[in-house]
């Protein structure tokens, strides 16, 4: 699904990823954990293309195609979907119909039918109830005044109508209260199935109690320092990240 081989990013000419390599199959979900600083948030950004990110050198690979050759809204309805660790406010830009438009721009670019408003209307609010949302926020501008563990939710509620072959979760986890972590990891495992992928990027162990990943890779300065099973968070939690710097 994702492999990426020998990738160093910067940014503002300073290394941040440094010979990273990984490679994520169909139907697995790796976590990626590291210390605040460790590259991250800058991997997930650059990996969905967003600016300010230079690639240094490397090779990455999404489906077979070069995912550096593909501008963001490419790799989008290619299938490759990121959860924003800070998911950004839209006023004015209400969620349905923000919601419809870009199902049915991922649906034309494979030649399907676009949904049509019946339909849309009952996904939407089935998925809805799944993840706690109530139909005075679906009636709201995209994640304006949101709280943050309603825009996190409103998050895991577009992945599931995209439906992506590949999800990457920025430490979705971030500012999240018990009930709220139950909820979102919930709304994950419903997605994840034996067709897609995930990469989840957490600071702690908490979330893998609840998302279980198949992989676990510590990344520290840029490098991924060492990898394993749901057993090396467990590790981390108990020696912390100390041990591996």
């Amino acid at each position: 699904m994702l492999k990426i081989e020998n990738l160093s990013v910067s940014v503002n000419e300073k290394k941040i990823i440094k010979d990273f390599s990984i490679d994520v199959k169909r139907g697995e979900l790796h976590a990626i954990m590291g210390p605040n600083g460790s590259g991250k948030s800058t991997l997930s950004n650059f990996l969905s293309g967003r600016e300010g990110y230079q690639l240094v050198h490397g090779k990455v690979l999404f489906k077979d195609k070069n995912l550096l050759d593909l501008n963001i809204d490419e790799r989008a309805r290619l299938g490759l979907f990121l959860a924003f660790q800070y998911p950004v406010e839209l006023p004015g830009v209400s969620i349905v119909p923000f919601l419809k438009t870009a199902i049915n721009s991922k649906l034309r670019s494979k030649n399907l039918k676009e949904i049509d408003a019946l339909e849309f209307t009952k996904k939407i609010k089935e998925i809805a109830s799944f993840l706690n949302i109530t139909d005075e926020m679906l009636k709201r501008s995209v994640n304006y005044e949101f709280s943050g563990g309603e825009k996190k939710r409103y998050e895991i509620l577009q992945m599931t109508l995209l439906d992506p072959d590949l999800s990457i979760l920025d430490e979705t986890d971030s500012g999240l209260d018990i009930d709220a972590l139950k909820i979102v990891s919930k709304g994950v495992n419903r997605v994840r199935n034996k067709n897609n992928s995930m990469i989840v990027i957490t600071h702690y162990q908490r979330l893998l109690d609840y998302i279980i990943p198949d992989y676990v890779h510590i990344l520290v300065d840029g490098k991924i320092v060492k990898s394993g099973n749901k057993d090396l968070a467990i590790e981390l939690e108990k020696k912390g990240y100390e041990s591996f710097l």
